[in-house]
């Protein structure tokens, strides 16, 4: 047997730690209590992180192709205002838009994805055209964006009320069922296939990889740099606005602290996924493993009844932990 096809356990650990971590994690909650192993428990944890999946493969794009992006949360918080404003009923007297009838759930979905897109072109532009750094762009963006929440938040006559009293199809949307399948976590199974059919089966897919491996060789063989950060930035904004939808059905409510901090969740669900934070690298199968490894410990500490301020402590050592196999793995590569 060759060099080659030797069976090197230690690699297969490190380059598939994430689903190691994700099962010893179910394992040792589920021995702690048993009843951890239900179909209802499992569905309750897919259900918490659909919204997150759509937030992280959008996170993934940007990261993928070697920028960054602090601006998703509040993305997905005035994409989740724009369509709880949508979707209330006709009835309600302190309806948003007085004089709007009720509008099928495809209205305020669609007008979500559209405030996504808009703010995500304008990261876009403001990377690719302006040169302004990705991690600056998008805190002044996010910035912008809390701003413009607030003002939209406070506007006459729902002045800063939290806004509810959605229709019947958007409601369904964020708690209804087909098969005892919740459509939220269908939305976000057909963002996972789609996300990774373009990735990895389309000629787009791989210029992102190659723009975020090596901008200069991505750019030498005729890959538009400024092409790449306007399409990689518009597609997160498009799944961040549709994430905001989505949260928005899920809790029957918004408001303009929604998405506070989503995008952090998003990166280290992303960097724990295996995404390199020097881009070029990532699977769509990871990120969703990170996305479930962290909504296991929220979910499994409070399940056996762990303070939930460990929580944090947890999230954090594994970030450090998958950040150090990451430069470690790329380092001995070299």
């Amino acid at each position: 047997m060759n060099e080659k096809t030797k069976f090197h356990p230690k690699e297969l650990i490190i380059n598939n730690a994430i689903y190691f971590i994700l099962l010893a994690l179910i394992i040792i909650i589920g021995v702690i209590s048993p009843n951890f192993f239900s179909l209802d428990v499992f569905r309750d944890i897919f259900m918490q992180s659909s919204v997150r999946i759509v937030m992280a493969l959008g996170c993934m794009f940007i990261i993928i192709s070697g920028s960054a992006d602090l601006s998703g949360g509040r993305m997905l918080g005035l994409a989740a205002l724009v369509a709880g404003s949508l979707a209330q009923q006709a009835s309600y007297t302190a309806k948003f838009w007085p004089r709007l009838p009720e509008m099928p759930v495809v209205v305020p979905v669609l007008a979500s994805m559209l405030v996504g897109v808009a703010f995500g072109a304008f990261n876009g532009w403001a990377v690719s055209k302006l040169r302004v750094p990705a991690f600056l762009a998008t805190l002044g963006s996010q910035m912008i964006l809390f701003g413009v929440s607030s003002l939209y938040f406070n506007k006459a006559p729902n002045n800063s009320q939290p806004l509810g009293s959605f229709t019947e199809g958007f409601s369904s949307f964020g708690s209804g069922s087909v098969l005892e399948v919740p459509y939220l976590i269908i939305v976000a199974a057909v963002c996972l296939v789609a996300v990774w059919l373009l990735l990895t089966k389309t000629c787009m897919g791989k210029d992102i990889f190659a723009v975020g491996g090596n901008p200069e060789a991505a750019r030498v063989s005729g890959i538009s740099l400024f092409k790449m950060q306007m399409i990689t930035f518009t597609l997160a904004g498009l799944l961040y606005g549709l994430s905001g939808s989505m949260e928005a059905a899920r809790t029957g409510s918004a408001t303009s602290a929604y998405g506070n901090a989503y995008e952090l969740d998003a990166i280290a669900s992303c960097i724990v996924g295996g995404c390199s934070i020097t881009g070029g690298v990532g699977t769509v199968g990871g990120v969703f493993a990170g996305v479930i490894i962290f909504n296991v410990i929220s979910y499994g500490l409070t399940f056996i009844g762990i303070s939930p301020y460990w929580q944090n402590v947890v999230k954090g050592l594994i970030i450090i932990g998958a950040v150090a196999l990451d430069v470690r793995k790329y380092a001995r590569k070299d």
